[in-house]
């Protein structure tokens, strides 16, 4: 009797599925993150790039205020002819002078002198000189220059302390004009420094403060040695973000001496404003603006290679 077996039925195959390409999914993966800044990038596109890439093309044409029904391109005349105008140079030095006095020494010695002493001053004291500091950084830039101009005018408070004194008074903003200014910017801005540099000193472990007490490390030695070093980071970027403001000041200066007497206070954003709208000059002025512009890039530049640099 012969016995007859079935033959066994193929296995059903799957359909077969397509497996996505790695590389496509990490475009789609970086799509997807990118996704939320698009929204900011396209704003710092239109209103920061946008009237950057005018402004270059503006400073290489003969562009005037008045006076002109059509204007040409005439290359790099504007930065020859700015070169060649001591006016100009008068300008650079002065906001150079300016710069240093009032955000690299002024504002960064002094905010982080106040950082240091509210930490060790009582909650009263500390509430009191935060309130008065942060006030004026607070007020419009008008109003404080309002304020500073009543201080340091010929009949102002500078010169009613000094006679009530009995020591010599001046016309202030006659003969110091500059430094009246940056003292001026120096009283406005510190505000920002004390609290970058309060916020930097909270950050320090005292463990490490105590055990350099306790090895007897003065005072000074503590700050040189210990504190400095711990917010170096804080102090580049305060220092950054300083020298940028200041290099912008315009409304400031303007309010207390409108550049003079003269030309003597009169920085980088004034002889700009000046040749712009007074003289009509656009093209120079724009590329006045965009010589700033690159300044205030190397600055940057710089303090961006002191935050990468390691102690």
């Amino acid at each position: 009797m012969s016995v007859t077996t079935k033959a066994a039925p193929p296995p059903l195959r799957r359909p077969a599925t397509k497996v996505a390409s790695p590389h496509r999914g990490g475009l789609l993966r970086s799509a997807g993150r990118a996704l939320p800044l698009t929204p900011a990038v396209v704003l710092l596109l239109l209103f920061l790039a946008g009237p950057i890439v005018y402004c270059a093309y503006i400073a290489f044409t003969d562009l005037q205020l008045t006076g002109q029904a059509h204007s040409s391109f005439v290359g790099f005349d504007n930065f020859r002819e700015a070169f060649r105008d001591d006016a100009f140079l008068n300008a650079v030095w002065l906001t150079l002078v300016f710069t240093v006095l009032s955000s690299l020494v002024g504002q960064n010695t002094l905010g982080l002198a106040l950082a240091a002493l509210m930490q060790r001053a009582s909650k009263p004291v500390r509430t009191l000189v935060g309130a008065v500091v942060i006030t004026a950084w607070v007020l419009p830039e008008v109003v404080a220059g309002f304020l500073l101009y009543a201080f340091f005018r010929r009949e102002g408070t500078l010169n009613a302390i000094l006679d009530w004194f009995h020591l010599p008074s001046q016309n202030w903003m006659f003969t110091l004009p500059i430094l009246a200014v940056s003292f001026a910017n120096v009283w406005r801005g510190t505000a920002f420094s004390m609290l970058v540099y309060s916020a930097a000193l909270n950050e320090i472990p005292k463990e490490i403060t105590e055990a350099a007490e306790v090895d007897g490390a003065g005072g000074w030695r503590r700050m040189w040695h210990i504190t400095l070093p711990m917010i170096r980071r804080s102090i580049g970027t305060n220092l950054m973000l300083n020298t940028l403001q200041t290099l912008s000041v315009f409304g400031l200066i303007w309010v207390m001496t409108r550049g003079g007497p003269g030309d003597r206070s009169q920085t980088l954003p004034l002889f700009m404003y000046e040749q712009a709208f007074q003289n009509s000059m656009i093209g120079y002025g724009t590329a006045v603006a965009l010589l700033l512009l690159v300044v205030g890039s190397l600055f940057s530049l710089v303090y961006m290679r002191l935050l990468r640099t390691e102690v």
